[in-house]
């Protein structure tokens, strides 16, 4: 009986009242275990196959979080973050990848991720980073 109560709190310490996490990755698992696991936590989620649909028909505006593949059919997950910036689309994200080697770190943090996580991402890491994301100190 203790889970039910541990979710509902874990809920609550994470979802804001107008919270929207927005992920791309082209892989469909990887994007639908990501829209399933934040729904599960209460997250209002859009999910996208490539950063030129983010950028084409996402809610930039209301985004509160993004979630990111660095490899990406066509535009890279860092050249997405390099965009945002440059129309000052400042959205706190977070990178993730299969080959988050130390080179990739570099570039995704220079590009202004809060935090880079290797696949297959842990439940725990990820919601820390949207924590962070969501309640920086």
């Amino acid at each position: 009986m203790a889970r039910p109560t541990a979710c509902r709190s874990l809920k609550e310490s994470l979802v804001t009242e107008s919270a929207l996490i927005s992920c791309v990755d082209d892989d469909p698992t990887v994007l639908e275990a990501l829209e399933d696991l934040l729904d599960a936590l209460g997250f209002e989620v859009d999910g996208y196959p490539s950063a030129e649909e983010f950028l084409s028909r996402g809610r930039l505006e209301a985004t509160t979080c993004l979630i990111t593949d660095v490899r990406l059919g066509g535009m890279s997950g860092l050249e997405l973050q390099h965009r945002l910036a440059a129309a000052s689309h400042n959205i706190p994200t977070i990178v993730i990848s299969a080959f988050a080697d130390d080179q990739t770190r570099t570039r995704a943090f220079n590009a202004g991720a809060i935090c880079v996580l290797a696949k297959p991402v842990s439940r725990e890491n990820l919601i820390s980073c949207i924590r962070l994301a969501l309640h920086p100190t």
